[in-house]
This record gives structure tokens, C-alpha cells and sequence, in this order.
């Protein structure tokens, strides 16, 4: 499977033998196929299915003693645990409750959110699938399926989406602009009109500001505070942007044109189309950005004119979407790269702590485990005992890493 977007989920499975707490892989591919993989012990007491064994990496981070590790178990995939969409799964997110430290009582707390991306006969659309009941990965997928409801539907390509728990939307960047999508009503509306495609959307400041990463290398700051009246126009902006690398020019040489609720003295330009957004929870003010020419920076939200707080050398990139993975600590930012070598940043020093090659395809999606170990069971060989893991995905497949 060519994977194309990838989510570890910790939820309740139905079985034959009663109700089981375990770990799901929820998986998409480029071919538009979204599959449910169980991890470990549940998927042995299925019979019609694919079972098989991830190829399990142990790092050596720089500083950290090497101890025993190995997968976390056999991944199972019943014959009809997956589902065929109209095209290329673009964009997975968990909703409160899946998410790690997300905590909500809304009625949809246990949906995940994806996006298709769309093909040249139609758009990309949005869709749900809750798991809030005890989803039964064997004999009864259907009922499973028979969750997933599409919200919405556009007539252009969606590139990312964001869950914004606060307000129980979906926040889309497509080849248009930016769109915000009501997850109850399908109510939607943009937020953000440009001709330059948004490629990667953080949501920050308790979702009051939307950050948008552009195809022509800038990062806008749409602020959501401020309402729209339905008769009224979005103000437009020319927007003189501060570069974040000497080599593209100083900030009077560059400009572009969009209509939003901006911040046009928070907007940044990289070297290149922007690849991946991923702001620091523990400091929504901070966030990594990188570009595919292979840059990786860190901005403060409050000093974006200063430039770049950290950069991050090393990275191999010139045309790939890839996925950046942050750990729970917030104290690595890892990511493949087109030399198919993974690699792992300290995020405060900057320090390229590992660099390895273990697959033959570029690593371009990754997720880390939404909580830290797991709870061995004594008649499970498969169970272990890890302080980080983080599954990542090629066209090649899946893959394990963890680390101590």
C-alpha cells in the first residue's frame, strides 16, 4: 500500500470474545483506498484477513543508552477493513478523544476526520467516520462503514485539513484558499481566497488564528476573530512578505495578492513551496515549517520579522510533500527525506541526532503513538515496553520505529 496519510488510535474493538481496548492503525493510500489495521493481540482471533509484521527500527539517538526493543505486535487487516474512495486520501485528523490530550463532550467527540483529494472529473470531499461505539474489525466491518458520512463535497482539490476541536470543524486548505467546514451542519464557508494553493494549515491561539502554508512559499495568519458579513467582500491584501532565508531577497522585493482577515506583518516566505506546518502545543506561539527545497525552521509568532529562531540541517528535499512528526515531549522534530534517509532534530538545539536508511521509498507521513507504553499482557510475546514509538509510512508500506 502506498500510504498517503496514517493515524494510531487506542479505541474499543468487538470481537467473538467480548469487547477489547487496543491499537488501530487507520490508514490511507494514494490509490484513495482507507484501512483499518489492528496492532497486536485482537487480530488473532480473525481468520479472513492479511496478517503481517512490520519492519521494526531501533534508533540511536545521540545521548540515549540502546536497549531491548521490538514491534509492537503483528499488524492484521481483515478482507474488508478497507474502503475504496473515489481518489487519493489526502488528509487523516482525529477529533477529540482520539486525539492525545484532547477532552470534550460534544456528541461527535469520537470522529476522525479525512479528506480525498480529488481527480479531474470531480473535487475532493469531507468525510467522518465515528468511533465513539465499539468498532468491530472482523465479520461485522460493514457496520463499521456504515459510519462514515461524507459532510461536504467541493468542487476543487483539497490539499490538508485541520480538526479544530474548539469549535467541531474541519479546516481545509484546497487549490482555491482556505475553507472552514461546520462537522455537524456541513455548513462551509473560505475564510482565505489566493491563487496560490494551501498546502499545510495549523490551527492556533484556541483556534482564533488559522496558519496557512502557501505553494509559492509564504505562510499567512488568517485571524478568525473577526466576522464577515455575508453581503461584504474579504478585505485584500498585497502582501510585502520578510524571507526566511538571505538567499531569496530582502522584504521590498517580494509581494503577493490575497483576500482574507490577515495579518500581513505576520507573514513569512520560505525558499520554496511550503511541505508541512506543525505548531508546538505546549507554545502554540512557536512553530516548525519546511519547504520542499529541504529547509526546516522554527518561528516565534511574536518575532516573525526577526526571522527563523532555529534552523535544522540536513534535510533532502525538492518537490516531495513530507509529513513532519513531532513527539508528545516536543523535544524532537523527525522527518523523512528524497535520499529515503530518516532524520531527527533536537527542535531547541537543533542538533541532527539520527540519521538512517531504512526503506527504499521516501517516508512521508508519520504518527506517534497517542500515549507512551503499553500495558504488557503476560500471554501477548508481542507486548513491550517503549518510552517513544512512532509508526511512518512509504510506498512501500508501513513502518516501526522506537527509541529509548
Amino acid at each position: 500500500m502506498c500510504i498517503s496519510a496514517l493515524e494510531h488510535l487506542n479505541v474499543d474493538v468487538q470481537t467473538l470474545e467480548g469487547r477489547f481496548r487496543t491499537d488501530v492503525l487507520l490508514s490511507g493510500s494514494i490509490s484513495g483506498s482507507l484501512s483499518f489495521s489492528e496492532v497486536g493481540r485482537i487480530g488473532q482471533n480473525f481468520n479472513d484477513g492479511v496478517k503481517w509484521m512490520p519492519y521494526c527500527m531501533k534508533s540511536n539517538i545521540k545521548g540515549k543508552e540502546d536497549g531491548h526493543s521490538k514491534v509492537p505486535g503483528p499488524l492484521f487487516r481483515h478482507n474488508g477493513a478497507s474502503l475504496h474512495m473515489s481518489s487519493r486520501i489526502s488528509c487523516i485528523r482525529l477529533g477529540p478523544n482520539l486525539a492525545p490530550h484532547v477532552a470534550s463532550d460534544s456528541p461527535i467527540v469520537g470522529n476522525a476526520l479525512f479528506t480525498t483529494l480529488g481527480s479531474e472529473t470531480s473535487g475532493g470531499s469531507v468525510y467522518t467516520i465515528s468511533l465513539v461505539e465499539p468498532i468491530d474489525l472482523g465479520a461485522g466491518i460493514l457496520n463499521t462503514w456504515s459510519r462514515l458520512e461524507e459532510i461536504t463535497s467541493f468542487m476543487c482539490t483539497l490539499w490538508t485539513a485541520e480538526y479544530d476541536y474548539n469549535r467541531h470543524r474541519a479546516i481545509i486548505g484546497t487549490n482555491q484558499g482556505g475553507a472552514s467546514v461546520d462537522l455537524e451542519s456541513g455548513t462551509r464557508s473560505w475564510f482565505l481566497r489566493c491563487k496560490s494553493d494551501v498546502f499545510a494549515q495549523q490551527i492556533v491561539d484556541s483556534g482564533n488564528v488559522v496558519l496557512c502554508g502557501l505553494r509559492n512559499g509564504e505562510v499567512v495568519s488568517v485571524d478568525f476573530r473577526k466576522k464577515r458579513l455575508l453581503s461584504s467582500r474579504f478585505p485584500e491584501h498585497r502582501i510585502s512578505y520578510v524571507s526566511s532565508d538571505k538567499r531569496v531577497g530582502s522584504s521590498n522585493q517580494g509581494g503577493f495578492k490575497l483576500a482574507g482577515n490577515i495579518y500581513p506583518s505576520h507573514t513569512i516566505k520560505m525558499p520554496s513551496s511550503i511541505s508541512c506546518l506543525a505548531s508546538l502545543k505546549y507554545d502554540d506561539q512557536y512553530f516548525l515549517a519546511s519547504s520542499v527545497d529541504g529547509s526546516i525552521k522554527l518561528y516565534d509568532r511574536r518575532m516573525l520579522q526577526r526571522g527563523a529562531v532555529q534552523s535544522y540541517e540536513g534535510h533532502v528535499n525538492s518537490h516531495t510533500q513530507i509529513q513532519l512528526g513531532v513527539d508528545p515531549d516536543e523535544r524532537y522534530v523527525m522527518s523523512g527525506g528524497e535520499d529515503c534517509k530518516l532524520r531527527i532534530w533536537s527542535i531547541k538545539s537543533g542538533e541532527l541526532l539520527l540519521e538512517d536508511k531504512f526503506s527504499n521509498s521516501v517516508l512521508t507521513t508519520v504518527c506517534y503513538q497517542s500515549f507512551k507504553k503499553f500495558k504488557a499482557e503476560e500471554e501477548n510475546q508481542y507486548t513491550y515496553n517503549s518510552s517513544l514509538g512512532a509508526w511512518l509510512g512509504s510506498y512501500e508500506g508501513l513502518f516501526y520505529m522506537d527509541w529509548q
